[in-house]
């Protein structure tokens, strides 16, 4: 379930992305676009029928096992990752401005600096939060 789950999403937006990409009219776009997001929609819902009816075996699979418990570690990917897409965006930005505000003004390093690292440390919560989920697994 987890390689669906990692490759419906990609799948369908490579696909959208090859077919937008060959052609170029707005109207067969904008319904293969439609179409897409509807795939989508029906993998999601597969998945989430698969998830929500497989917890039982899974449990006891896991605890038969002594395996680790697989969604407190989805959960820290998952905060992991967001974390650092939030911050990749958020030193983007800051340090875009930065680069301008030291251009005129090269005193202004010290306070720069200062900006981008709070923008950096979103990162740094979501592997402290990783770091909590995977201890509780």
């Amino acid at each position: 379930m987890l390689t669906w789950l990692i490759v419906l999403p990609v799948l369908v937006s490579v696909l959208g992305a090859v077919r937008l990409l060959r052609r170029r009219r707005t109207r067969h776009a904008f319904r293969w676009l439609l179409a897409t997001n509807l795939g989508l929609l029906g993998g999601a819902l597969v998945v989430l029928a698969t998830a929500l009816t497989g917890p039982a075996q899974a449990s006891a699979r896991a605890a038969a096992s002594g395996g680790v418990n697989g969604s407190a570690l989805i959960g820290a990917a998952i905060a992991v990752a967001g974390a650092s897409i939030g911050a990749a965006i958020a030193v983007a930005y800051t340090g875009a401005a930065a680069l301008a505000a030291l251009s005129e003004r090269p005193e202004m390093f010290g306070r720069a600096m200062v900006i981008v690292g709070l923008a950096e440390g979103i990162a740094v919560y979501g592997l402290v939060v990783a770091i909590l989920l995977i201890g509780k697994a």
